[in-house]
């Protein structure tokens, strides 16, 4: 088997297969582990795939210059944020400076990236999503819309905003803005699906899914929580403590202090501010070039100052990647020969699980509201 990087190294980015003029790579997804596979019978061996994929060509990094946490002042804009809404605000501003934003959302049952010029569309990107997106295609469009002259702001997990500037590179990507989210890892769609078939339940019967609500992490259908509402479930169980990534997240190049892109973006966890406006959300952002900055200016925000070496100490990814289980292996394997998500998290993670069934009971029993949550911005996401 012919693979553009080293085996079980994919991160998804699917840029070698936009490069890719012969239609000669797919990705061969594990549940596991992704793999860029090529064809031999289509490949000419111009190399392109090689050159493009970002474990084979690095992307540089940079320190930050300027970090904070913060809101957006737009109420609205923050209540719908999973956290402060900063995300959100700045692309509003870069839009109405003329530019255009690229995200990932959730359509038609899978999770791709789209382009959009109106505020008004900006509402489908909103929110956390934890799993695997798709960017397959965005890189040409992104470029089409370069080499147009329109400035494009680019917000995504850290290796996917390492393939769009490997993608553009240098020279067009002067007119190119990037925001990169904080990220854990992230499992494979088809674990995600595992989960949702216990429930009679799949991606492409979902019109509108969300894995948060500020502080409170389950999986919904619109506002309504798959199991009952208020109640962490096994999916999510499972991605907070890091059971369920495919196996390169665990040897992230971008979890370091050192970041990406122009701007990064998380929840300020372990944050001093008054517990009212904690509960409203609150993100963190750092700054690392000019550009960067520049967003921040341009946009609606109330910030604060924040203590960079706190900041770290309460986002594990800034330092080093979630490490992975003894029992990983073991869980994947299982799975893979059809074992039943909910019960193999179980055996795993029981003392999490067993939690969350005492809190379902109570909610159930009415001793406890389902509304009621416990503030995570007290909670160190340290694995």
């Amino acid at each position: 088997m012919k693979l553009v990087c080293e085996k079980n190294k994919c991160t998804g980015c699917m840029a070698c297969i936009d490069i890719c003029q012969k239609n000669a790579i797919i990705i061969h997804d594990t549940m596991d582990a992704y793999n860029a596979v090529i064809d031999k019978d289509k490949c000419i061996n111009c190399g392109m795939c090689h050159q493009i994929c970002q474990n084979n060509s690095p992307v540089s990094v940079k320190k930050p210059e300027e970090w904070y946490q913060g809101w957006a002042e737009n109420n609205e804009i923050r209540r719908k944020g999973a956290s402060g809404g900063l995300a959100m605000a700045i692309a509003g501003s870069f839009i109405n400076q003329g530019g255009v934003v690229c995200s990932c959302v959730f359509e038609s049952g899978k999770f791709i990236f789209k382009l959009v010029d109106s505020v008004y569309d900006l509402q489908q990107f909103a929110g956390s999503k934890y799993v695997k997106s798709n960017p397959m295609g965005i890189y040409r469009a992104i470029k089409d819309q370069l080499k147009s002259k329109k400035k494009v702001l680019f917000i995504g997990l850290p290796c996917q905003v390492a393939a769009v500037r490997n993608y553009m590179g240098e020279r067009i990507g002067k007119q190119l803005y990037t925001v990169d989210l904080i990220c854990h890892g992230t499992p494979s769609p088809k674990v995600l699906e595992k989960f949702l078939s216990q429930y009679q339940q799949s991606l492409e019967k979902i019109e509108d899914i969300k894995f948060r609500i500020k502080g409170k992490f389950q999986i919904y259908e619109g506002y309504k929580g798959i199991i009952t509402t208020g109640v962490c479930d096994r999916y999510m169980i499972a991605f907070l403590n890091a059971l369920t990534y495919t196996e390169n997240c665990y040897e992230c190049q971008y979890a370091k202090k050192e970041r990406v892109s122009d701007l990064t973006l998380g929840d300020s966890w372990g944050s001093q501010i008054k517990r009212e406006e904690r509960a409203k959300g609150i993100s963190l952002v750092l700054s690392q070039s000019e550009k960067g900055i520049e967003l921040l200016k341009m946009a609606d925000l109330r910030l604060r100052s924040v203590s960079l070496e706190q900041a770290i100490e309460n986002n594990q990814q800034l330092c080093c990647p979630s490490l992975k289980p003894e029992k990983w292996d073991e869980f994947f394997g299982k799975l893979k020969k059809g074992k039943r998500f909910n019960r193999l998290v179980e055996k795993y993670l029981p003392r999490n699980c067993l939690k969350q069934d005492i809190k379902r009971i109570m909610i159930k029993m009415h001793l406890y509201s389902s509304g009621a949550y416990k503030l995570n911005y007290g909670i160190s996401m340290k694995q």
